[in-house]
């Protein structure tokens, strides 16, 4: 099936009532493509584990009239300027491709970076916030953001806002993830926020909900597992009892096997009571600087990129005589002479700091783990950690190690 059937298919699954991404991935599975299971009667849909004769027969009935509702999905996408990605297809990322009910569809204004939007933490909170709030929530997206971190929030008032405006001034790259369809920004004041992050190549704006789905109270909950999904871990700057960060914690957490991390607040601000009660119950790691943070994700990172393959894909380093060879000689130069604070400054660990050895010259990934040994999940989830923390940098397929001051 061409790659636009497939999308069409997808998006008509997608558009069924009573169809959500778990059903949709069962369907697939049995009955082996999204054409398939269009063509399956309600008797075969029935045996699909979760479905049943009475909701099969309503399925059925809504793949007649999902035809017409992608065409025209189609359509308001390719007028909205959204591209749409679609899980186990290229584009859509792998973060979030790995999480229980990860969307099906989803819908993307701007650019993900497949390589640089691994590297990612959500930043969440109260849409009333404090002060301390604010500005803790800008120190900490601006100070990540410069790190190399990608900047994942939900667009909201407060907390979400303060994040995405850092990352922007920082000119890091920054994610927000929309409750509602991506023809509406939400809220209405931050749409020159959302426009500014498309139009300087500085992230996305993303949903699962069709283009002209309005903002709404129950798109929000469902809305917070893929603020969760796309992150390696979850900060929250301050939320109260009834915060919707709150649920993006507990997801984090639960269900995602995600780091999660809260600021103290001040013990009598009811800003703060989430946050501290999640602190008290041990249900997050206590931060107070960016530092912290990037600490706490090597563990998470470990985890998430042991089974990631990039380097079996990596294309050979161009020949030093060829004209793109002596560009990449001249930037890996440039790269290498950034300083970087002595050794004593950043603590590495033991195959890190093979790793920092081993990159005497600039290697690419086989060639560093033919130097160090290294299996590769382990290989993978150090040289991600070394780049968050800048002590190594990408060129191309090359890996050029800092010069230490």
């Amino acid at each position: 099936m061409r790659p636009q059937e497939t999308l069409r298919a997808y998006l008509r699954l997608a558009m069924t009532p009573g169809l959500g991404p778990v059903l949709i991935e069962r369907s697939v599975a049995v009955f082996g493509s999204p054409e398939d299971v269009l063509c399956a009667s309600p008797a075969d849909l029935a045996q699909i584990r979760g479905v049943g004769e009475n909701k099969a027969r309503s399925i059925a009935a809504g793949f007649a009239q999902s035809a017409a509702l992608a065409d025209r999905e189609l359509v308001a996408a390719e007028r909205g300027g959204a591209a749409i990605h679609v899980k186990g297809q290229p584009g859509y990322p792998l973060l979030l491709s790995g999480i229980p009910s990860a969307p099906t569809i989803l819908y993307v204004k701007g650019r993900l970076d497949a390589e640089r939007d691994r590297f990612s933490v959500a930043i969440v909170g109260s849409r009333l916030c404090t002060a301390y709030g604010l500005e803790q929530a800008e120190r900490f997206s601006a100070q990540l953001g410069q790190a190399g971190l990608t900047i994942v929030s939900g667009g909201a008032r407060g907390i979400d806002t303060a994040a995405h405006r850092a990352a922007v001034r920082a000119k890091a790259r920054t994610i927000v993830v929309a409750g509602c369809g991506l023809n509406h920004a939400y809220p209405p004041e931050n749409a020159e926020l959302f426009e500014r992050i498309v139009a300087e190549d500085l992230g996305a704006v993303v949903s699962e909900l069709p283009m002209d789905a309005s903002p709404s109270p129950e798109n929000f909950p469902a809305r917070n597992r893929i603020i969760s999904g796309l992150a390696l871990g979850v900060l929250v700057i301050e939320a109260g009892r009834g915060s919707g960060a709150l649920i993006t914690a507990r997801l984090a957490a639960e269900e995602h096997s995600r780091e999660v991390m809260a600021l103290p607040g001040r013990v009598d601000s009811p800003s703060s009571e989430g946050a501290l009660e999640l602190l008290k119950a041990g249900g997050a790691a206590l931060v107070t600087n960016p530092a912290d943070v990037l600490d706490l994700l090597e563990s998470p990172a470990r985890f998430l990129h042991a089974g990631l393959h990039e380097a079996r894909f990596a294309p050979a380093p161009p020949t030093t005589d060829s004209a793109e060879g002596k560009l990449v000689k001249q930037r890996t130069a440039a790269l290498a002479s950034v300083a970087l604070p002595g050794p004593g400054a950043v603590d590495l660990t033991e195959t890190q700091r093979r790793i920092v050895e081993a990159l005497a010259e600039p290697k690419s990934i086989d060639e560093l783990a033919r130097t160090t040994g290294l299996e590769a999940g382990r290989l993978l989830a150090d040289t991600t950690m070394l780049e968050i923390r800048r002590v190594i940098v990408r060129n191309g397929a090359l890996l050029v190690r800092r010069t230490p001051r």
